[in-house]
């Protein structure tokens, strides 16, 4: 164990977008201009940098050259840091769009992975909804067609939303985060986003946005769309009260309520992504000691061995963001802290 083993605060990248508002400054404290049309808040992503401790000035991805296997675990110190975590304020929906799987981003794009996500809504306004799949089952000839001739939005499901709702979208899943709401997004580190309709807008420069109907037409479900919120699993262990949200084999995502009294969570040899919600939240490990402000984000490296986490005064939410130690990482936790198998069963089918 060194000092440089500690939970690393880090510098978000902020991104404009036509669609975005102004909460991810005006109320999350997020760096920019509270007047400007901000999309996202990159979290956790390679080119944040540590604002604190012996690493401040170095980025994600110096980290994963300077430490290996203390900041990855068994993770490949090689490839982008797996996953990227968001703020996304969608002020208008943003485009339809599909993002393709592993296979299709290696073969076709050259990059090492592609983009399974999913989303814990954070606020959303009345009447407030997403685009999930297709309406019915569809064929590659009829979104072609559909494309071509204005109709595609006839055939897109819409699903509505409200603060607390959790969703999974797996590769190949037709979508768009509809106007008004805010999200918090984990996702596999890639930006390959394939549009599809970009609700006939013109891009900053007065143009159309780029599509990519062929390459969708290549990755897309397409099933009838039956995602919905997720069903997910309130339970107690190590001290603290958690929301079991997602398991795939891509990440682990929990949202924990920090209370006045320390609790641990062991990093069981992999990187935590820890990020305050409302309130602020402490974070110890025996390296040193970092303060979150609300929705700030620090990164705790695998050989830190665990996280102390407290709440300043009274309940502190956080979100939990870790790669999987294995398939059954969190159904094993479930189980102790004494969930019914069936239900442990239930949930993780979400995931298949």
């Amino acid at each position: 164990m060194t000092s440089d083993l500690y939970p690393y605060l880090l510098d978000p990248l902020i991104t404009p977008a036509i669609w975005g508002g102004h909460a991810l400054v005006r109320q999350y404290g997020k760096t920019g201009d509270p007047n400007a049309a901000i999309g996202e808040s990159w979290e956790c992503w390679e080119t944040d940098r540590v604002r604190n401790g012996s690493m401040a000035g170095l980025s994600v991805a110096d980290l994963r050259a300077k430490l290996g296997m203390q900041l990855l675990g068994d993770g490949d110190p090689s490839r982008p840091f797996p996953i990227l975590t968001k703020f996304i304020d969608a002020r208008e929906a943003l485009s339809v769009q599909v993002h393709p799987d592993d296979a299709y981003a290696q073969r076709v794009e050259h990059q090492p992975n592609g983009k399974t996500e999913c989303w814990l809504v954070l606020a959303a306004d009345p009447g407030a909804e997403l685009v999930l799949g297709w309406t019915h089952d569809t064929t590659r000839t009829e979104y072609v067609t559909r494309v071509e001739n204005g109709t595609l939005g006839e055939i897109l499901r819409r699903v509505p939303v409200k603060e607390g709702d959790a969703f999974y979208l797996p590769s190949g899943t037709l979508h768009a985060i509809g106007k008004g709401i805010v999200v918090y997004e984990t996702q596999q580190a890639s930006d390959l986003t394939y549009r599809i309709f970009d609700w006939n807008r013109l891009g900053t420069d007065g143009k159309p946005r780029e599509l990519h109907v062929a390459k969708a037409a290549d990755v897309l479900n397409y099933h009838q769309g039956r995602a919905a919120q997720l069903t997910t699993i309130a339970y107690h262990f190590d001290g603290m009260d958690r929301t079991a949200l997602i398991a795939d084999k891509h990440f682990i995502v929990e949202r924990i309520h920090a209370s006045a009294e320390p609790a641990t969570l062991p990093t069981y040899n992999r990187p935590i992504i820890c990020t305050a919600l409302a309130r602020p939240l402490h974070l110890h490990c025996d390296g040193g000691d970092a303060d979150l402000a609300p929705y700030q984000t620090a990164l705790v490296p695998a050989g830190a061995s665990y996280v102390q986490v407290q709440a300043d005064h009274g309940d502190a939410p956080f979100m939990c963001v870790t790669p999987p130690v294995d398939a059954r990482t969190l159904p094993v936790r479930l189980l102790a802290a004494g969930i019914a198998e069936d239900r442990i069963d239930t949930f993780m089918a979400q995931f298949a």
